[in-house]
């Protein structure tokens, strides 16, 4: 096998600039901070690009085996039990290399023109430096410590950044709210990784997903409510996943992070951090379907449920940002899904090879969706679609690239969605009719309120805008480069790529279910362009007859409410304030009532030390004679 240790400066060049801008913050020009994360991600991005080719095409051997391209003890908890830090490389780390160092990298340049003049400008590319540098130590990590040291680092990089305008409360509840939630979901990863270091005796992921390894080879534990220890492991392990994903029930945050700046909605919901839990699943896949299938069962149900629920959402919504953001929970949903219903080698890994093909393009077409929203805005200064129409002469660049990227999204060929989605209903209606009944209206369901979008801001009412114009070229050559990606990515082999056993095999191209989808995307689209694409009173009309489940999607089934009385009226009202009660009238009442009865009772005895030699001696005799006169009556004789 070829030497990758090169891959270190992927993730030696964001971090060191990362500490460079930080270091000499204030002392830096704005715009050389910016130059200076530009250039290491540009170079890491570079290597990706490198890494991949050698791995993929320059690599002789039939099959695709793992590479620790550079690994050392970090610490050494026992003889047999060692945290490492090292780089792997195998088909779906070089994968998310390519896709996060791209996004991040496309990422980088737009800011330059969409953040000038903005007051935080250099804290802001250094904190993306960060936010670079954490994800890609968690795709290239060796083992469970690692992946969460990095992890966790991705979840405070995200707080920085979804809370860049720290001046507005709304940005600073966002930022506080996804940090928050995550750490809920990551309590049960940690407890998930330190099960199964129990009860294997190693972090590593080489040891731990080894088909003959002892951890699925034999039977470890006991049961719990009819599953074993390893199934409760990996479903704990899944909800850390399920956290950063945004999965319902975690999903609360990913829709008011849009309060931070758009580049960083398009970073944090196009290929990295919401991918991490697909990442995750996929990384610890071996275990799932040989150990754990339980637990896929648990995966699959979540995504689908996710994905329609998120769906349902998104045709409601005004806010073109959260209608992104509600249709990024619903494709992370496909991408569950597709695990969940997968199996482990051949063509049984279908899902697996369709959820990580849809997170590769997807990564191409949202990015794309919330970079031209970032330039839509720029343009008209507001998020909802209620001011905007006609936009298609005034932002030409942005219309055409805003239009593959949604017909990329609804799965309309040639364009790289299509392909992976596909691939996705072609799993689930292999391994459940359900389940493709589900993620087959969701694929109309996608295609209609990315439509709606789209009609909306460049057909619907012309509008006069004053001083409107093209986005500069800093923006929208990342949005040509992203369209191609997006009009050309699902032409790739990636079946041949990347598998779950790292044996390449044929997919075939599923004619009848290809129709269906496409006859489905196209009527989603048709409905919207005769309710949108000129301005109407029709959907208005639809609206008021569908009445209170209108209502309820667009209060977002009300989720955030309940979870504001859980926390507010029951826990912090009902329980915390019965705790605090009891703590402060019984313990802390306790601890008084020993005090004062201490104080007291001397207070009663003070005299006994008056300090009088003529009261102690008769208080001696006294005690002498009242002793003396019980024995005496006990003992007579």
């Amino acid at each position: 096998m070829e030497n990758y240790q090169y891959t270190i400066w992927i993730l030696i060049l964001p971090f060191a600039a990362f500490l460079f801008t930080g270091i000499l913050s204030g002392k830096l020009k704005p715009s050389l901070t910016a130059t200076i994360s530009i250039g290491a991600i540009g170079i890491a991005t570079a290597l990706s690009y490198l890494a991949a080719i050698q791995y993929f095409f320059l690599n002789a051997s039939e099959s695709y085996t793992a590479v620790e391209a550079a690994s050392f003890t970090w610490y050494r908890l026992s003889d047999t039990l060692v945290i490492d830090m090292g780089i792997l490389i195998d088909p779906i780390s070089v994968m998310m290399l390519v896709v996060i160092s791209t996004v991040s990298f496309m990422v980088h340049i737009y800011s330059t023109g969409y953040m000038k003049g903005d007051d935080g400008y250099a804290r802001y590319f250094t904190f993306l430096s960060l936010f670079s540098f954490a994800m890609l130590g968690l795709v290239l990590a060796t083992n469970l410590i690692q992946i969460y040291v990095f992890w966790e680092l991705v979840g405070l990089s995200s707080y920085l950044l979804i809370g860049h305008y720290y001046q507005k409360p709304s940005a600073v509840a966002a930022a506080k709210k996804a940090f928050i939630v995550t750490r809920f979901a990551d309590l049960g990863f940690l407890i998930g990784i330190l099960m199964l270091s129990y009860y294997t005796g190693t972090f590593s992921f080489s040891d731990i997903t080894n088909p003959d390894g002892p951890l699925i080879t034999q039977t470890i534990g006991g049961t719990f409510l009819g599953l074993s220890t390893l199934t409760w492991a990996m479903i704990l392990v899944f909800m850390g996943g399920a956290g950063k994903s945004a999965m319902f029930p975690f999903h609360i945050w990913l829709p008011d992070a849009m309060e931070g700046p758009t580049p960083i909605s398009a970073l944090i919901h196009a290929a990295t951090m919401v991918v991490a839990g697909v990442y995750l699943v996929a990384r610890m896949f071996t275990v799932y379907s040989l150990a754990a299938p339980e637990a896929l069962e648990v995966i699959a149900f979540i995504g689908a449920f996710t994905s329609l629920f998120a769906a349902l959402i998104a045709i409601t919504q005004t806010d073109i940002k959260k209608i992104l953001a509600y249709s990024t929970i619903s494709q992370i949903g496909y991408m569950m899904m597709a695990l969940g219903v997968s199996g482990y080698s051949g063509e049984a890994g279908l899902g697996f090879t369709a959820s990580m093909f849809h997170l590769f393009t997807h990564a191409f077409f949202k990015a794309l969706l919330f970079l031209g929203a970032g330039s839509i805005i720029h343009a008209v200064h507001s998020n909802e679609m209620k001011d905007m129409g006609g936009l298609r002469k005034h932002l030409p660049a942005t219309h055409i690239t805003f239009l593959i990227a949604t017909l990329a999204i609804s799965g309309i060929p040639p364009f790289s969605g299509f392909f992976s989605k596909d691939e996705i209903l072609a799993a689930a209606y292999a391994s459940n009719k359900l389940y493709f009944a589900v993620e087959y209206l969701v694929a109309g369901l996608t295609a209609f309120y990315m439509f709606r979008l789209y009609f909306n801001v460049f057909w619907g009412k012309k509008r006069t805008y004053e001083n409107i114009h093209e986005s500069p070229a800093s923006m929208t050559i990342p949005l040509w480069i992203l369209a191609f990606g997006a009009a050309f990515a699902g032409f790739l082999p990636f079946s041949h790529l990347v598998t779950t056993d790292g044996i390449p095999f044929d997919t075939h191209f599923h004619l009848t279910i290809a129709i269906a989808s496409v006859a489905i995307a196209l009527t989603g689209i048709f409905i919207a362009a005769a309710l949108y694409r000129k301005e109407s009173t029709r959907s208005q009309k639809i609206a008021a007859t569908l009445g209170v489940f209108y209502t309820v999607t667009k209060e977002k089934f009300y989720v955030d409410e309940i979870y504001l009385f859980i926390t507010k009226k029951i826990i912090f009202n009902l329980i915390s304030k019965s705790i605090a009660w009891f703590d402060r009238h019984i313990v802390d009442g306790f601890m008084n009532l020993t005090g004062n009865t201490t104080v007291a009772a001397s207070f009663r005895i003070r005299k006994f030390q008056s300090g009088n030699i003529h009261q102690y001696a008769l208080v001696f005799l006294t005690g002498v004679l009242i002793a003396t006169l019980v024995y005496l009556y006990y003992y007579p004789k």
